[in-house]
């Protein structure tokens, strides 16, 4: 029997009995891969990383941002790094060695990122949301304890949560409400439904109409994920499809979703709209791991070819600014092969994709 704490990523057995985390990872292959009540994959599936030739990403034109926790001259912070696709190319996109950036999220048009950063002493400490250009330049602070932004489908507006509490705190679902900040005007406007609680990992829908957001005790839930309208007040639990977890994302096309389904799952499933209410079809596992690692802040790539996350072992954190050492990017293609696109393990997480090709040769 396992109890598992998404907050603090804890993995206590009834057993007490410790296996070794090298022989594990020299393991890891499964036969059960059931994903949710209506999904299912039968095919052996591998629980770590393949070798770097199993997955050719030199041709994927889009790159991936991430937030990592290393030196910068001669601190240790978390800084945003832009990387390309296949790992190569990385370049620290915040070099601010007194302030900690993090959860970054590129704008539609690929032109600018929305993220966090913790500013202040240790006592008056206080997580604030910014915009930047995409090039690290141009940063305007969005809103005061806020936390978690994303965009709007046309680039216009930040979502972002309000923190709970004046105190600040590292707990991703420690949030009050929803808000919007119009980028040409200035002005913030609450979400109409002010029940709204204990939200995290927000992500609207491409058509503007809905979000998708993890939940965490509150408004009546335990532990789930949540489809709710964007300008209404209705709320839906996925659970019913088949999807439970945490930390959704839409494809571009908004017509799939994927999450983590466990700390060792990531699925993917077929989302539609039409009735009026979300109905996830088709769920299904595309990576697992060993139960001493884990996977985590899924996303998928602009062309809707493959999935970036985060992996490693289970002691790391996965909330906003948890340390994770040896936590490392990870690309699948969604048939199976998944490989790492770093390999310093400097707390590497929270992976999105820059949604326009890159120029670059």
């Amino acid at each position: 029997m396992v109890r598992h704490d998404r907050d603090t990523g804890s993995h206590r057995c009834a057993t007490g009995i410790a296996i070794s985390l090298s022989l594990l990872f020299t393991l890891g292959i499964n036969d059960d891969a059931r994903c949710g009540p209506y999904g299912q994959n039968r095919a052996r599936m591998r629980k770590v990383p393949y070798p770097q030739g199993k997955l050719d990403l030199q041709g994927v034109p889009y790159k991936i941002l991430f937030e990592t926790y290393r030196v910068t001259e001669g601190k240790r912070n978390w800084e945003l790094y832009q990387m390309d696709a296949d790992g190569s190319n990385a370049v620290n996109l915040t070099r601010t060695p007194h302030l900690d950036e993090m959860y970054p999220h590129a704008s539609p048009d690929g032109s600018k990122i929305c993220f966090v950063v913790d500013e202040g002493g240790r006592r008056e400490k206080v997580r604030n949301v910014y915009t930047m250009n995409i090039d690290g330049t141009g940063r305007v602070k969005v809103a005061t304890n806020a936390r978690q932004p994303c965009w709007s489908p046309d680039g216009k507006t930040i979502a972002y949560l309000k923190g709970e509490y004046e105190r600040y705190s590292t707990r991703e679902y420690a949030t009050a409400k929803l808000l919007f900040y119009d980028l040409r005007t200035g002005q913030h406007r609450a979400h109409p439904n002010r029940n709204l609680h204990h939200l995290y990992a927000i992500c609207w829908s491409p058509d503007g109409n809905w979000f998708l957001a993890a939940v965490h005790g509150g408004m009546g839930y335990s532990d789930t994920i949540l489809a709710f309208e964007a300008d209404g007040t209705r709320v839906f639990d996925l659970e019913r499809w088949g999807v439970r977890g945490c930390r959704p994302d839409f494809s571009q096309d908004g017509k799939r979703i994927t999450w983590g389904q466990t700390d060792w799952d990531l699925c993917v499933g077929d989302i539609d709209f039409a009735s009026g209410e979300p109905r996830v079809r088709n769920v299904r596992k595309i990576v697992e791991c060993l139960r001493t690692a884990k996977v985590y802040h899924v996303d998928f790539s602009p062309d809707g070819k493959y999935i970036v996350f985060s992996y490693g072992p289970s002691a790391g954190g996965q909330q906003v600014g948890g340390f994770a050492r040896g936590w490392d990017i990870c690309v699948t293609n969604l048939t199976g092969p998944w490989i790492k696109v770093t390999h310093d393990g400097n707390h590497n997480k929270e992976p999105d994709w820059v949604p326009i090709a890159s120029t670059n040769p």
